[in-house]
């Protein structure tokens, strides 16, 4: 029997993030799409996504969809049968990071939340080419249809989210780390690392995408993901 397939999306983010590869998946896996913008922090978030979840899932998270599927994993790994991170970190906010923030935060809050998202998300982590201005403006249309409060909470679950590191190193599951080499935000060094500390995981590394290669390479980051779901499973 075909695995379910629970996906999280990121920051301001909706099924329409993953949109080719559900029209895809779909065909041959019950795919369900978590939504992240009622709660104040990954762990609610996670808490959230598990009340409403199958039993059991293959898990796929994007940016801070990836985050939320770490704290899953580190609440229940019994449920999830394999894992797919894509354009994330496992790694807790530095200080630095936290300071960037504020200033996003504070320009949702007075209602310029276009500019925060500009600043969040800059166009530089797009892959150059003709379809950066069509992402971009859908990852803006996702960020209008939340609005700034969802903007808001979710920077701050940003800020406080946990380290991971230790819940990746116990994993024994198919697992893909998935991420593009134009992404600034997640780099591709960020990703090695990730992969590294999973036991079994496959990195993959799409040359002609940046932070959303969902969208920006959809061929490529759905067939990455079709073979993911086909990796053997692994013995424990």
């Amino acid at each position: 029997m075909k695995d379910a397939v629970l996906l999280v999306p990121g920051m301001m983010s909706d099924a329409r993030v993953f949109g080719p590869q559900i029209e895809t998946l779909s065909r041959s896996h019950a795919v369900t799409v978590a939504n992240v913008s009622d709660a104040h922090s990954i762990r609610e978030m996670a808490a959230d996504i598990l009340f409403q979840a199958p039993s059991r899932f293959a898990l796929c998270g994007h940016a801070m969809g990836g985050v939320v599927a770490m704290e899953i994993l580190r609440r229940v790994p019994e449920r999830v049968t394999r894992l797919c991170l894509i354009s994330t970190t496992p790694l807790p906010e530095t200080p630095e990071q936290a300071v960037w923030r504020e200033p996003q935060i504070v320009k949702a809050q007075a209602g310029r939340l276009e500019e925060a998202m500009a600043d969040t998300l800059a166009p530089d982590n797009f892959a150059p080419g003709p379809s950066r201005g069509r992402v971009i403006e859908t990852m803006q249309a996702m960020a209008r249809a939340h609005g700034s409060e969802v903007f808001v909470r979710q920077s701050r679950a940003m800020q406080r989210r946990p380290d991971a590191q230790k819940a990746l190193r116990s994993l024994k599951m198919p697992s893909l780390v998935l991420c593009g080499e134009h992404d600034q935000i997640t780099p591709v060094k960020r990703h090695t690392f990730m992969a590294e500390l999973i036991p079994y995981a496959e990195l993959a590394i799409i040359e002609d995408a940046g932070h959303v290669p969902m969208l920006e390479t959809p061929e490529k980051a759905t067939l990455a993901m079709q073979a993911w779901l086909d990796l053997p499973m692994v013995l424990k």
